[in-house]
């Protein structure tokens, strides 16, 4: 086993360990609060560390098909717990065809144990294809933290949360089924029969392994909340030749950073490139689960009640989700080449590749359009919702891979969650396959649609 493989399990057993023994303290009774705010935040900061390992070893759970799964997981455990939520509503109104359980007035419920079954009963429902180790990790988790609670409470109590957070798990999954677009696309997520562009900045199956389009028709998923007006993105620059158009320049910054990069002269450019380098199949989880990575973290660092780690983890995933559609909606509506093609062709250099997922051999370039970029818009969505819940002057060391030795994975310090999304979406420059527009109208993209996401009825 190698070393990023047994550290990886480590921290999934210490997680393990740490919701069963936060499950059974020495009094052997549980109070019954009423409120979701009256319990910690453990439960939900316990699957989310499990959700990035049955992404990222999913078979064909790619970015915007993990957005969308984390989106309905996010909707389906605010619903289970928002009945304890004071201050907050369902938010089924905003969703036609989604009818969801609701609970026994004057009866007990334990919201751990409901957002438990909740949980479980998702992540194992949105991910059917989850490899074995994946689904032991899920089983495991869920049973020990059943077995921590069943002898500290009621059973009619633990019966009746655990029933109630399956039931709402359960609609939500049934409401889901009904986006056909989105629905099961991991079982088929490339078309083979998508055309190439046929005009000069067209988008073109990109060496060196050519691979047929990713979703090309994802922009047609049923969004959580944004509208396809919402999606309209300002034009790319105009496509040139002239080597002193503005389009011309900036595939120049992409070839020269890359060319410094890979001779040592650029050694923070390499950093941050694979710092931020979350798209390799296997090996990372991906670009929309980072930013659950460093959602994990804040939680784990300011220890918030259920309550906001519910409503942190549900609005992150609900953004992530629309951030997803949004930008695959713009790549196959704008339909530009990759760095890759135009270097390559336009620039002579018939050697450059990028150094994407290093990994696996010769560098990589995602098998879709360039504009805007999805790393982008992923982390705007992110760092707006995570600004909004705990403010501009969060500062950070993000420890998301940290230990690994395949890529360099040393954690970095930022001053706040803006600064997070910049570097990350321009680390897409020095990995060589992204041009600055790209980054910078991504940024705007995600950025717009997490405005969204805060702007819906949360509060009664």
């Amino acid at each position: 086993m190698s070393k990023n493989s047994i550290f990886r399990l480590l921290l999934i057993v210490t997680a393990l360990q740490l919701f069963v023994t936060s499950c059974k303290k020495d009094d052997p009774t549980v109070v019954l609060a009423d409120t979701t705010a009256s319990y910690d935040a453990n439960v939900a900061l316990g699957w989310h560390k499990v959700f990035l390992d049955v992404e990222r070893f999913s078979p064909n759970f790619r970015p915007p098909i993990a957005a969308r799964a984390l989106g309905y997981i996010g909707l389906a455990a605010y619903e289970a717990a928002v009945p304890g939520m004071t201050n907050y509503q369902s938010l089924a109104p905003s969703y036609t065809g989604l009818t969801l359980p609701k609970i026994e007035i004057g009866k007990k419920y334990h919201w751990p144990t409901v957002l438990n079954a909740c949980y479980a009963t998702s992540m194992k429902a949105h991910f059917p294809n989850m490899p074995a180790k994946q689904l032991t990790l899920v089983n495991n988790l869920e049973k020990g933290i059943n077995d921590g609670l069943i002898a500290r409470m009621p059973l009619d109590v633990f019966n009746r949360s655990k029933d109630f957070g399956k039931k709402v798990a359960d609609a939500v999954y049934t409401f889901s089924k009904t986006d056909l677009v989105g629905h099961n696309a991991y079982l088929n997520p490339v078309d083979k029969n998508y055309p190439d562009g046929t005009k000069l900045g067209d988008w073109t199956r990109t060496f060196p392994d050519f691979t047929s389009p990713l979703l090309p028709n994802w922009g047609n998923c049923r969004p959580m909340c944004i509208t396809k007006a919402d999606m309209k993105m300002p034009a790319p620059i105009p496509y040139s030749e002239n080597p002193t158009s503005e389009f011309y320049k900036q595939a120049k910054e992409v070839q020269v950073t890359i060319q410094n990069v890979k001779a040592g002269k650029d050694k923070e450019g390499r950093w941050i490139a694979d710092f931020w380098s979350d798209d390799c199949a296997g090996l990372t989880m991906t670009p929309a689960g980072r930013w659950i990575s460093v959602a994990n973290q804040v939680v784990e660092r300011k220890k918030p009640n259920l309550e906001t780690a519910v409503l942190t983890y549900s609005k992150i995933s609900l953004a992530l989700c629309d951030a997803g559609i949004a930008a695959w909606d713009q790549k196959f509506f704008w339909k530009l080449e990759r760095p890759q093609s135009y270097i390559r062709r336009v620039l002579g250099d018939k050697d450059w590749n990028s150094i994407m997922c290093p990994a696996e051999g010769v560098g990589k370039t995602p098998p879709f359009p360039a504009y805007p970029s999805g790393h982008s818009t992923f982390g705007a969505a992110a760092c707006e919702i995570l600004t909004d819940i705990y403010g501009n002057n969060y500062a950070m060391t993000d420890f998301s891979h940290f230990g690994r030795t395949e890529f360099i994975g040393t954690p970095r310090t930022f001053k706040n969650f803006y600064a997070m999304a910049d570097e990350n979406a321009f680390s897409r420059i020095p990995i060589g396959v992204h041009y600055r527009m790209d980054c910078t109208e991504g940024l705007a993209l995600g950025y717009r649609v997490a405005k969204k996401v805060n702007a819906m009825k949360w509060k009664k």
